[in-house]
């Protein structure tokens, strides 16, 4: 067993247009929010779980499970309050422990088994700013992006072929995503004391990583599709536990 060297910070910001109550919403037989909690607490290179919401059932649902508990302030809990900016409350909250940060979203309640572990491995081995997980974009592919006009008309994104003359999926040119499974960064990428360019990602350092992640290893819950999605795959890897267990 490796001694935990980081310390993750699990944000939960209570409002959300697109789904209402999402990191509180049961998703087989939890809230959603304890998934990821558990999930941190599993993961070996994290020692100390923090959680921070202005939500009251998650906050309720952390302090069960005995996470460390850090309120967030209305001004980082709107719509357009950043998430490095709940991020560094939390971490100076907790004192600022010069360690691996692994930040996690709370509506993100499917992820693989090590993904933490291998992101924390990753940075420390390479002594990079961050580490975030990928996802490949699929069918949803910038080569197929088009612009369909007020007329139905239909023209590239960029350049002036259509689909850039590719037609077949296979032939397409690998892309990635962020998946929002995971993002590990330095305290000082954190603190933004690497002199990063300015911009919404900078506290994300100048050496960025990424680790690949599988179709439907991550969950990101934005939408009823996505919750309804996790709620099956869920209950599908609890089943399965089961059959295991039982053999």
């Amino acid at each position: 067993m490796e001694t935990p060297s980081a310390i993750a910070i699990i944000l939960a910001r209570a409002g959300s247009k697109g789904l209402p109550g999402k990191n509180s919403a049961m998703l087989a037989g939890k809230p959603c929010v304890q998934w990821t909690i558990e999930t941190a607490m599993n993961a070996a290179s994290v020692g100390t779980v923090v959680v921070s919401s202005d939500d009251a059932d998650v906050t309720d649902c952390a302090h069960k499970l005995g996470c460390t508990v850090i309120d967030r302030p209305a001004e980082l809990a709107h719509d357009t309050a950043t998430i490095d900016d709940a991020a560094r409350h939390a971490f100076e909250a907790v004192g600022s422990p010069v360690c691996p940060i692994v930040i996690l979203y709370a509506n993100v309640p499917v992820r693989p088994d090590g993904l933490i572990d291998d992101a924390v491995k990753m940075l420390e081995e390479s002594g990079c700013d961050s580490v975030q997980s990928y996802s490949a974009v699929g069918k949803h592919h910038p080569w197929w992006t088009v612009r369909v006009g007020k007329e139905g008309s239909v023209s590239p994104w960029e350049g002036d072929v259509l689909y850039h003359n590719c037609f077949r999926r296979q032939d397409l040119p690998g892309a990635q995503v962020p998946d929002g499974g995971v993002i590990v960064l330095t305290p000082d990428a954190l603190m933004r004391q690497v002199n990063a360019p300015d911009g919404p990602h900078c506290f994300l350092g100048n050496d960025r990583r990424g680790i690949l992640t599988n179709d439907g290893d991550v969950i990101d819950i934005d939408s009823r599709i996505d919750q309804i999605v996790a709620d099956a795959m869920l209950n599908e890897q609890l089943r399965e536990r089961a059959v295991h267990a039982d053999r």
